[in-house]
C-alpha cells in the first residue's frame, strides 16, 4: 500500500471544520441541579456528601431550536441576498460569502488565494489606500474585513445602524475592487514568509498540520502547505487575477442582518452594486478527496516537549452523509469529555489524567476525517495508543449503555440550542446551507436524526465507519522518552521531517514582455521627473534633511546631509543631539564613524551600504544606463530593478503623474530575517531641472519608522572626491 510522502507544510486553514464544529455534538455541560434549602434543624452530624455522577442527573426535554425566517432574493446583477430584520441593537452587519478558496492555488504557487484575502483589505481601494479605509471607518465607528479560507472566500462588515451608508459603499469597495497595492503585497510575503519559518514553534500546530498532511496527501488540495519558494513566485498580478476570476456577482451571497427594514435594505443593496456587473464562467466544484488509507505511526520529533502529542484517525464523509448524527454520538461517547470512554480508560486504567478528545469532522463539501487527539506523559505514550485502540475495538463489538447514549445525545441537541441562540448564529447558518447547496431546513433534519438515534444505531456505524487497520497515528514528542518505544505497537513508524527548505535566491522576471514593459514605464518615469538628459547630466547633489524618527523608534529628530558623486560615491551625515556620525562608500570599500572614530565597512554594513548606494534616486532613475542592471515590470505601475548580484528595489510609479510613488527593498540586518522598508514620496520640488522628493516617510515591515523633510538640494555644485572621502 502506497504511503503519501511525509513532509513538513504550514498549517492551513481549516475553515470546513469549523463550521462543521456546531453540529459535531461538542459537550456542553448542563445547568447547575437546583438544591434544596435545608430543613430548619439539621442533623447533628450530617451524612458524608455521595459525589455525583454526571450520568446520574436527569433534565426536561430540550426545546427545539428555533429558526428565524430570512428574506431571500436575487439582485438584478445576479447576486444573492438574505436579509433578516433584528432590532435588539442599533447596529447592521453582513458577510458576502465567495465561492472560491486555497484549493484553487495555482501549482507552485500555494498561499495565492489567502494572500489575496488578505491584501484586499491592507491594499485599499481604488480611491483610498488602506490606511486611508481605516481612518474613514474608525471615524464611523465601522469596520471591513476580507479573508479566503480553505473552501470559501468572505468580505465582512460592521456598522452603527446610523452610519450604513459610509460602511456599505467601504464593504462594496472591498469587495468589488481592491487596488492590491504593491506595498502591501510585499508586506504580505514578509508576513508569510515569517508564518513558514516559525511554524515548527508551535507543536498543537505541527500535530494538525502533519495529521492532514499524511490523510489528505501533500500533494493535494487539502494536504499541501505553503513553502518559501511558493511566496517568492506569487505576483501582484496572482492577486488581481485570483479576485478577477472568482469575485463576481453570480459567485457571491450576501447575508445582511441587523436593525433596518427589509425592503428598504434591499433597495438600498440593489443601488449600492448597480454597477458591479462583471461576468466570469461558473466556478468548478471543489477537488474531490482521492487519497487513500496511510496506515502506520508518523513520529515528528520534538525533544523538547515535556509531554507528548497525538492524533489517531483516518479520512471519511461528508456532514450530509445519513449516518453523521449517529457518528457524532458514537464520538462522543469515545472520547467527548470527563466522562467518555477514552478518559476513564486512560485514568483508571493507566493511573494518570489525560485530555482526550474523540471527533467526527466531517466536512461540508468534501471527505472530513474522524480523529482522536490529546496529550499524554512521554512515558505513557505507547500505552495510551493502545488503550485508544482497545476502545475503538470495543466500540465495534457491542452496545453501548443507556445512560452513555442519554447523555451524549443530551449534549449534542443542547450544543445546538446555544450555537444557534442569537439571529446573527442562525443567519450565518443559513448562509453555510445557500453556500454549499444544503437545504435550509437542515439544522431540523439534523436535530431529529440526533433525537432518533439508538444504541443499534451507535454499534451499526462504529462497524460500518470505524476502520482500526486504517488508523494514522501522528505522534510529537522525543522518543528518547518513550517506554516502551513505539515499534512494540507492532506498526510502521516512520519520522515526518520537519526540515523547512531554505527561501531560494530571488528570481527577477526575465521574459521579454516584462522586460519590455519595465523599460517603457522607467522612460516615463524619467521623462516625468525632468528627461533622461537631464538626469544624466547630474554630476553630484546635496541633499540637506530633517529626519523624525517616530516614538516608537527613540523619538529622535536627525539632521542629514547627503553628498553623491557619479558614478557611485557617497558621504552621509548625521547629526543629532547625542553627537555626530558619518558613513562613505564607493560601492566596493568604505568606512563607518561615530564621533572621531571609524573603521573600515565590512560584512553585512558593507553589504548595506552598497545597497543604499545602488538606491540613490538619480542613480535608480538612469538604471537603464547601468550595465548589468535589470528593469522588469512586476504590473502596470511598478517595476523591479535588480543588480547582477541580487540587489533589488522595487519602484511604484504614479498613473497620474508618473512619478515615483514609494521605493521598497528589503535590508538585510545583523541578525533574523531582512526587514521590509518602503520609503513613500508625498511632495517633490525641483532642483537643477530635476524633480527630487521634498518630503517622504519610511516604514519598516508595516510600521512608521521616521519622516523626513528636505530643507536643501543642491545640483551639480561641483563637489570633489577628496571631500567625500575625509575622515572625521
Amino acid at each position: 500500500m502506497k504511503t503519501p510522502p511525509v513532509k513538513a507544510q504550514m498549517l492551513r486553514a481549516a475553515s470546513t471544520a469549523l463550521l462543521a464544529a456546531a453540529l459535531a455534538g461538542a459537550q456542553t455541560p448542563p445547568p447547575a441541579a437546583q438544591r434544596p434549602h435545608p430543613p430548619a434543624a439539621a442533623a447533628a452530624t450530617p451524612a458524608p456528601a455521595r459525589a455525583v455522577n454526571p450520568r446520574e442527573l436527569k433534565f426536561p426535554p430540550l426545546h427545539p431550536v428555533e429558526l428565524a425566517k430570512a428574506a431571500t432574493f436575487t439582485l438584478s446583477n445576479g447576486m444573492k441576498l438574505l436579509l433578516l430584520e433584528d432590532r435588539q441593537l442599533p447596529v447592521i452587519n453582513g458577510e458576502a460569502r465567495v465561492r472560491t478558496g486555497n484549493v484553487f492555488d495555482p501549482p507552485g504557487k500555494s498561499g495565492v488565494a489567502t494572500m489575496t484575502g488578505v491584501v484586499m483589505r491592507t491594499g485599499g481601494t481604488r480611491d483610498r489606500n488602506g490606511e486611508q479605509l481605516d481612518r474613514v471607518l474608525e471615524d464611523v465607528a465601522g469596520s471591513v474585513d476580507s479573508s479566503i479560507d480553505e473552501s470559501f472566500g468572505q468580505v465582512s462588515f460592521s456598522s452603527l445602524a446610523e452610519n450604513a451608508t459610509p460602511v456599505l459603499e467601504a464593504f462594496r469597495d472591498v469587495l468589488t475592487a481592491p487596488a492590491f497595492r504593491m506595498d502591501k503585497v510585499d508586506l504580505a510575503k514578509l508576513q508569510f514568509h515569517n508564518l513558514v519559518a516559525h511554524r515548527n514553534d508551535d507543536p498543537n500546530a505541527i500535530l494538525r498540520r502533519e495529521f492532514l498532511t499524511v490523510l489528505y496527501g501533500d500533494d493535494t488540495p487539502y494536504g499541501r502547505g505553503m513553502e518559501h519558494d511558493d511566496i517568492d513566485h506569487i505576483t501582484r498580478g496572482d492577486l488581481q487575477a485570483f479576485h478577477k476570476r472568482y469575485f463576481f456577482p453570480k459567485n457571491v451571497t450576501l447575508a445582511v442582518w441587523g436593525d433596518f427594514e427589509t425592503a428598504k435594505m434591499k433597495d438600498q443593496l440593489e443601488q449600492l452594486f448597480a454597477g458591479w456587473t462583471v461576468e466570469q464562467p461558473a466556478v468548478l466544484e471543489f477537488p474531490k478527496v482521492t487519497a487513500k488509507p496511510a496506515p502506520g505511526i508518523f513520529l515528528a520529533k520534538k525533544v523538547d516537549l515535556p509531554q507528548t502529542l497525538f492524533a489517531v484517525g483516518h479520512l471519511d464523509g461528508r456532514i450530509d452523509d445519513k449516518d453523521f448524527p449517529a457518528l457524532t454520538i458514537m464520538a462522543d461517547i469515545l472520547g467527548g469529555g470527563y466522562m467518555s470512554r477514552l478518559s476513564q480508560q486512560v485514568r483508571v486504567h493507566l493511573g494518570y489524567a489525560s485530555n482526550i478528545t474523540a471527533e467526527w469532522r466531517a466536512s461540508f463539501d468534501h471527505a472530513g476525517y474522524f480523529w482522536i487527539y490529546g496529550a499524554s506523559n512521554s512515558l505513557n505514550t505507547a500505552s495510551t495508543l493502545k488503550a485508544i485502540r482497545e476502545e475503538i475495538d470495543k466500540m465495534c463489538t457491542a452496545e453501548v449503555s443507556d445512560d452513555e447514549l442519554r447523555f451524549a445525545r443530551d449534549a449534542a441537541i443542547n450544543s445546538l440550542i446555544f450555537a444557534f441562540d442569537t439571529r446573527r448564529k442562525v443567519l450565518d447558518r443559513m448562509l453555510t446551507y445557500e453556500y454549499f447547496g444544503y437545504p435550509q431546513d437542515f439544522l431540523r433534519q439534523h436535530e431529529k436524526a440526533l433525537a432518533a438515534v439508538t444504541r443499534a444505531d451507535i454499534l451499526r456505524v462504529a462497524k460500518q465507519y470505524l476502520r482500526p487497520p486504517d488508523l494514522t497515528q501522528v505522534v510529537v514528542g522525543n522518543p528518547e522518552e518513550f517506554v516502551p518505544p513505539l515499534d512494540t505497537l507492532g506498526l510502521p513508524v516512520r519520522e515526518i521531517d520537519l526540515t523547512i527548505p531554505a527561501p531560494k535566491a530571488h528570481a527577477v522576471s526575465t521574459d521579454a514582455a516584462s522586460l519590455e514593459q519595465g523599460k517603457r514605464i522607467l522612460a516615463r518615469l524619467q521623462q516625468a521627473v525632468g528627461g533622461a538628459e537631464k538626469l544624466a547630466g547630474v554630476k553630484d547633489y546635496t541633499a540637506v534633511r530633517e529626519v523624525r524618527f517616530t516614538a516608537a523608534t527613540g523619538g529622535a529628530t536627525v539632521t542629514e546631509t547627503e553628498r553623491w558623486m557619479a558614478p557611485g560615491n557617497v558621504r552621509v551625515e548625521s547629526e543629532s543631539a547625542t553627537g555626530k556620525n558619518a558613513l562613505y562608500t564607493d560601492g566596493s570599500s568604505g568606512w563607518i564613524a561615530r564621533g572621531r572614530n571609524s573603521t573600515a565597512l565590512v560584512g553585512a554594513p558593507l553589504k548595506g551600504a552598497q545597497a543604499s548606494l545602488f538606491r540613490v534616486y538619480v542613480s535608480v532613475l538612469l538604471s537603464d544606463r547601468v550595465t548589468g542592471r535589470t528593469i522588469s515590470a512586476l504590473d502596470d505601475q511598478t517595476i523591479e530593478i535588480a543588480t547582477p548580484d541580487g540587489i533589488t528595489v522595487q519602484v511604484a510609479v504614479s498613473p497620474e503623474t508618473g512619478l515615483p510613488l514609494a521605493f521598497t527593498y528589503q535590508a538585510p540586518v545583523a541578525a533574523g530575517p531582512p526587514v521590509l522598508v518602503q520609503e513613500s514620496f508625498t511632495q517633490f520640488g525641483e532642483a537643477g531641472g530635476i524633480k527630487f522628493p521634498f518630503q517622504f516617510s519610511t516604514k519598516q515591515n508595516g510600521n512608521l519608522f521616521s519622516e523626513s523633510f528636505v530643507k536643501e538640494y543642491k545640483v551639480n555644485s561641483g563637489l570633489m572626491l577628496p571631500e567625500l572621502e575625509r575622515r572625521p
